[in-house]
């Protein structure tokens, strides 16, 4: 029960986003009850899998032309491309063709099309909030222009109202002879101050454009320089002959910062509610009696090893003196084959030197 539940819960909440989202395939249709939604979203059929195929033409806008090249009878062609869509989006497995026609548990068919639909609904409000902020961005264009240009305002005026040194008097009369020789050769009558004038503005723009070229030149430079160091900085943009570098496409690069994303809000949550408070204590502070604390400890050790000793020592003379007694009390066999036990055999001999005493002393 508890998983019918869980899976009716989780097909309102994805037939209902469908709705939010403005899904026209669901025109016409008043599911109340959670049993149909979950038949609509989880049984194989041609609505579900026409609610599909919008859900990823939504999120990549280029499939509705492959879509529109596939053939109605073409049914295999089109698992095909789903299945290859949704391992993009590492959403399922290359050959996971179950969840696309609707065979796979009702549960993990929900998920996979509440990812999808999770997919258009960041799209969707990365799109809003930039139409939202688009109507500042003349001012703030203005506002950028006018700050970057406030140092540079004299180099302007410069380029606008530029300012040559007229040519000396040696020169100014090499051009007037040499100009007037021209006009009689060719019949031309025009002034010579035209000609000066004319040397000026070409050489002026000669001067201006060569330093313009080298400085184009050197921010191009500059410009290719840095794009190189990037390039090197990013591995995945490095063509690989070998074939074993994965291409990554926009669609999955959306699914990876929509969970980077979630994941950054749920640790956020997580630290106000439970870390916080924790981080912000102050470090406790060392005691100074750690010295003493430090010596207990060794001279408890040095008790404990002592007190092993001990009992070492006294399980060994209780063992010692296990055997001495048993030595006292076992029979053994002496002269003559007779069995004694020790104590007997010294009161024997303590006997007879007695009597070996008693007989040399008379």
């Amino acid at each position: 029960m508890a998983g019918n539940s869980k899976d009716q819960l989780l097909s309102m909440r994805v037939y209902n986003n469908l709705q939010s989202l403005g899904c026209p395939l669901l025109d016409g249709l008043y599911l109340r009850e959670a049993d149909s939604v979950q038949e609509l979203l989880c049984s194989p059929s041609l609505h579900r899998t026409d609610i599909l195929k919008w859900i990823c033409a939504s999120i990549c806008p280029s499939l509705k032309v492959k879509f529109s090249t596939i053939k109605a009878t073409q049914n295999e062609d089109l698992v095909q491309e789903l299945t290859r869509f949704g391992h993009e989006m590492m959403l399922c497995k290359a050959n996971d063709q179950d969840i696309i026609k609707g065979l796979a548990p009702p549960l993990r068919q929900l998920r996979f099309l509440e990812q999808l639909l999770m997919v258009i609904q960041t799209d969707s409000s990365i799109n809003s909030r930039q139409n939202s902020s688009s109507g500042n961005d003349s001012v703030r264009n203005d506002d950028l222009l006018g700050e970057l240009f406030q140092d540079h305002l004299s180099d302007l005026d410069m380029l606008q109202n530029p300012v040559c040194n007229p040519w000396s008097a040696h020169i100014r009369e090499h051009l007037i002879r040499t100009q007037s020789a021209h006009n009689k050769m060719n019949g031309n009558h025009s002034k010579p101050s035209d000609f000066i004038n004319r040397s000026d503005q070409h050489s002026r723009l000669g001067s201006q454009g060569e330093e313009s070229l080298t400085e184009a030149m050197a921010l191009l430079q500059s410009t290719q320089s840095t794009l190189d160091e990037l390039h090197k900085e990013c591995e995945f943009l490095q063509s690989h002959s070998s074939g074993s570098a994965v291409a990554l496409s926009p669609c999955a690069l959306k699914v990876a910062i929509s969970d980077m994303s979630q994941l950054m809000t749920a640790f956020g949550h997580i630290y106000n509610t439970d870390f916080k408070a924790y981080c912000q204590r102050t470090p406790p502070a060392l005691n100074s009696g750690a010295s003493v604390f430090q010596s207990v400890h060794q001279l408890l050790h040095t008790c404990n090893m002592e007190l092993e000793a001990l009992k070492q020592m006294s399980e060994t003379s209780s063992s010692f003196t296990q055997t001495v007694q048993q030595l006292q009390t076992d029979k053994r066999y002496w002269s003559k084959g007779e069995k004694h036990t020790l104590p007997k055999r010294l009161e024997e001999l303590k006997n007879r030197y007695v009597a070996f005493l008693s007989h040399h002393q008379s």
